[in-house]
Parts: structure tokens; sequence; C-alpha cells
């Protein structure tokens, strides 16, 4: 089933919705462990806290925030009008959770938990309905490849930008005083990803409706996606999906600052580097899966980043050029599943509307990002809780061979064995590209069908004096 194609001022703006939400979710993924140990002062096993306690809101938030987006009534459409209504708290909130106050350590741990529970809120927010708006701007699973690739290299952009000048904004902003360099460098990565909020509502349209409107309360719109057994599935991919290359990030600085013992300079480059290649893999995702099925491409893609990310581990650290090649390779292929993850969970919806006659956008991707939150926080979590069992020690001039050791798995194995997991959880997705002809093929008519019976039922049910 083809629909019509995007233009590219269209998928250029979609992709900078997603590019706002990483101005500020790419510093939480490469630099918020390394702010709250090293900046901020927290215990690494307090941070690991942190991380996971805030999830625990979000089994409650993320759905309700999906039924509120599925039942949201305006000019503008269901998911789109939440871009223009959240972004400026979701970028304040940001803003105040890389804020150190100078207060005693009780209070700045309440601090802590507080910021970063109302950035998830509206994180939660804005986040379900922009994601929920990339299954409803097209019915066409190439275009939807298409604009998830859009998507993932101006997320790359936004990366690059935010990898090249957070660090050297943190240090010309605050000179010695790291907390207030971050807070004002966050500051302006902050104000950029609002213009890019702004500029995605502006262009972005929604087109597809359900067939049949749904008006049932929260409880039977989870009953009814429950029944969507690819749903479930792709819950856990996507969990399994986040967790190895987050991991991967929290450890980054880590890596680059007590393994290689290069300076904030040099980590600036590194991780720059990373996020080209990451943009390359974003531009591959559509190449590979024009000439082969999705599924296929994610699997084989993960099955190559666990040989490749454990065998990073026998690299020698201090062996620079062979280090920055490697890593650069590595996140080519990292984000290859990137683009074809999301298109994949559009998929996932149209299949649930095809099976149960229902569909529910928005509670469907909301348990996808409340998965997606869930697998940030244990990745999170799991690079604070281990680097306080290797005895890692913010405040040493010089780390244990135990800790270097354990930053090292953190960096290489770990990741490693998670895309070997994720491999395995993508052989259960069945959305393959012949099952998705005959799904889109039913409901366009379905949809055609709904359509041409709406005049009718007005006709049969219009009362004497009333305008046909």
């Amino acid at each position: 089933m083809k629909g019509a194609a995007l233009s590219f001022r269209e998928k250029l703006g979609y992709g900078m919705g997603d590019a706002g939400c990483n101005m500020i979710g790419g510093a939480i993924m490469l630099f918020l462990n390394y702010f709250y140990t090293d900046v901020f002062g927290l215990a690494p096993a307090l941070v690991g806290t942190l991380l996971l306690s805030v999830r625990v809101l979000d089994a409650v938030t993320d759905p309700i925030m999906g039924a509120i987006a599925d039942r949201t009534q305006s000019r503008w459409g269901r998911f789109r009008p939440w871009l223009l209504w959240v972004s400026v708290p979701y970028v304040l909130f940001s803003v105040l959770m890389f804020t150190t106050p100078e207060w005693s350590y009780d209070n700045k741990v309440i601090w802590a938990f507080v910021t970063y529970f109302l950035m998830s809120l509206t994180y939660t927010a804005i986040n379900i309905p922009y994601c929920s708006l990339g299954g409803v701007i097209t019915n066409d699973p190439g275009e939807r490849v298409s604009c998830q690739s859009y998507r993932f290299v101006m997320v790359g952009i936004a990366t690059l930008i935010l990898s090249l000048s957070l660090l050297p904004m943190a240090e010309w902003f605050g000179g010695d005083n790291k907390a207030r360099g971050y807070q004002l460098a966050m500051s302006v990565l902050a104000l950029i990803g609002l213009v890019m909020f702004l500029f995605c509502f502006a262009t972005v349209r929604e087109r597809i409706r359900p067939a049949t409107p749904s008006n049932d309360d929260l409880k039977q719109d989870l009953r009814d996606v429950w029944k969507n057994d690819q749903w479930v599935r792709i819950l856990l991919l996507t969990f399994c999906n986040v967790c190895p290359g987050f991991i991967r990030m929290a450890a980054t600085m880590y890596y680059v600052t007590w393994v290689m013992g290069q300076s904030t300079h040099f980590a600036t480059l590194f991780i720059s580097l990373g996020v080209i290649g990451m943009m390359f893999g974003s531009t591959l995702a559509k190449i590979l899966t024009d000439r082969w099925c999705k599924l296929k491409v994610f699997f084989w893609t993960n099955i190559a980043l666990a040989l490749f990310s454990c065998g990073f581990y026998w690299i020698d650290p201090h062996a620079t050029v062979a280090v920055v090649i490697a890593y650069f390779l590595l996140n080519i292929l990292h984000q290859i599943p990137s683009p074809l993850h999301w298109s994949l969970m559009a998929d996932v919806d149209d299949y649930g509307e095809w099976k149960t006659g229902k569909r529910i956008t928005g509670m469907s991707f909301s348990g996808n990002l409340f998965f997606l939150k869930v697998g940030l926080a244990v990745a999170g979590a799991m690079v604070g809780f281990l680097l306080s069992i290797y005895g890692y020690d913010a405040g040493a001039k010089q780390q244990a061979p135990n800790a270097i050791n354990g930053i090292m798995l953190l960096f290489t194995v770990i990741p490693g064995v998670g895309y070997l997991i994720t491999a395995g959880v993508v052989r259960l997705m069945k959305v393959d590209r012949n099952l998705m002809r005959t799904i889109q093929a039913d409901l366009a008519l379905r949809r055609a069908h709904s359509h041409h019976e709406s005049p009718i039922a007005s006709s049969a049910t219009a009362q004497p004096g009333e305008i046909k």
C-alpha cells in the first residue's frame, strides 16, 4: 500500500521535533550521570536510585498521557498541539535539572529528585504526542522509514551540536565553577531546542484518522491495547533496544577521562565523532530497508553490534587512533536499528487496528515510551551501581585497577550482551514486509468504506427540519 509521499520540508520538520527533545535528552544520556557524580556531588549509588525511582511514577503518568492525547480535539489535531503547549515547561525544568543550588547535601538530593521528576513529567507530555505523530502523518511503511531516517539524522545534528558545545560552553561560562557553567550551557541548548519544537509544530500535519473513533474509557483502552500481541512484544524490544547504547553512552565520559586518560577537549571531539557515525547509520537504514525487510536488517545489525562491542574490550585504550576508528564504526552500526524501531512502532499500531478494529495510537506509543524510559533508567542505574561496586571514586586523582576494568566492561562487553539479547527479541516480531502490505490494503478498504458509509448514516438518522 503506497501513500502520498511527504515533502522534504515536512520530513525535516518532523525530525526537528526529536532534535529538540535530544538537545536535552542527549545531555541526559551523555552527561547526566557524570554531572550528578562529579559536578553536583551525588554518590553513584544514589544516582542509580534516583534514575530508577522516577520510573515508578511513569507507570501511571505515561498511559494517562497516552489516553489524553488520543482524546485531544483541536484545530491542530490530536498530537501536534502538545508540541506547542508543553515545550516551554519542558525546557525550563531541564535547565533546573542541571542547576546546582548551594545547599546542604540532603537538600540537594531533594532538589535533584524534584527537578528530575518535573523534567520527566514534561518529557512524557511532549514526547508521547510527538512519537504518536509519526504514526499518523503517513500510512506508507516506506515513507515511515524515510521519515524516521530524517528524524534520526536531525537527532544526530542536534546531538552533534550538543556534544561539540556543551563542555566548551560550560568551561567558558563557568571557568572553575563547573556547576554554573553547566547551568548556563544547558540554558543556551534548551532555547535552541525550544525553537526546534516550534518549527516541528508549524510544519507537520496529521492525516491518519481511525476508521472507528474510540470514546471508551482508559481501562477499556488498556484492555484493548493488550490484545495486540505485537504491541506486547515491541514493548520488550523497546526496553532491550535502548539499554546497550545508553549504558555505553553513560560510560563514555568515564572511559575517555579515566581509561584513556584524555582531556575534556578530546572527550568533546570523541563524542562528536560518534554522533557523526550515528548520522551515517540513520541514512543507511533507509538504503538497507529499500532492499531487505526491516526485521532482517534489525536482527543482523544487532548480531554485528554484539560481536563488535565485545571485541572493543580487547583494543588497547591508549591506542588512540584504533579506539577512535572503532568507536566511529560502532556508532554507525548502533544507529541503523533506531529508525527501524520507531517505524515498527507505527506498523504495530496499524497491526492493532487491523486485528482489533480499534486504533489507540497515543496509548500504544505511551507504552513504548514508558519502556524506553525504563530502559534508560535501568541502564543509567546499572552504570551508577556498577561504578559503586567496582570502587569508583569521583574525587580520586587516579582510579583503582578494579574501577578501570569496571568502566571498560560498561563501555564494551555489557552493551555487547545487550545487543545479543535485542537480536533475540527481534525474532519474536512478525510484522514483516509481506504482512504489512496486506494490513495496509485492508485498512485502506475499511477507511474508504467508513467514509462512504457516514453520509448514509447521517441521512438515515436525520429528523424532519434538520439540514442534511
